[in-house]
């Protein structure tokens, strides 16, 4: 994982429905076991992010008490990744982006995924519009 972990400054918890959200960029044609890898990554991420602060903590514990939700989505490019990466930190959520090592399949540096993680209802103001990954 290249990329630096970044903090989410306003995270919005809340003690609502919570959801992990993995938005891998299709453009890069990875193999199944590649795109779990960086799915992987973004899990781990998104949750030593949250692991920061008191509210994402509580946020985690509510997260695992209601069965851990967990969707993949796609997107088209990178680019589309960054703007959706932008938006989620806008309203509070944590993201972060996922950059290749490049040691296989992909360059390195490659945007692979964008992991989410906070309120369910959040999350899908941000990332409703994209159709699931098959």
């Amino acid at each position: 994982m290249g990329a630096a972990l970044s903090k989410a400054t306003n995270f919005v918890g809340g003690g609502g429905p919570q959801k992990m959200v993995f938005v891998v960029n299709t453009s890069l044609r990875m193999g199944a076991g590649k795109m779990a890898a960086q799915v992987g990554h973004a899990a781990v991420a998104v949750y030593r992010l949250a692991l920061e602060s008191d509210e994402g903590r509580n946020a985690l514990e509510h997260w695992a008490r209601h069965g851990e939700m967990k969707i993949v989505l796609r997107a088209d490019s990178a680019s589309q990744l960054a703007e959706l990466c932008k938006q989620a930190q806008q309203v509070g959520l944590i993201a972060q982006l996922i950059h290749d090592a490049g040691h296989t399949q992909i360059a390195a540096g490659s945007c692979t995924v964008l992991g989410i993680f906070g309120p369910r209802e959040e999350i899908d103001k941000v990332t409703g519009h994209l159709k699931l990954h098959n």
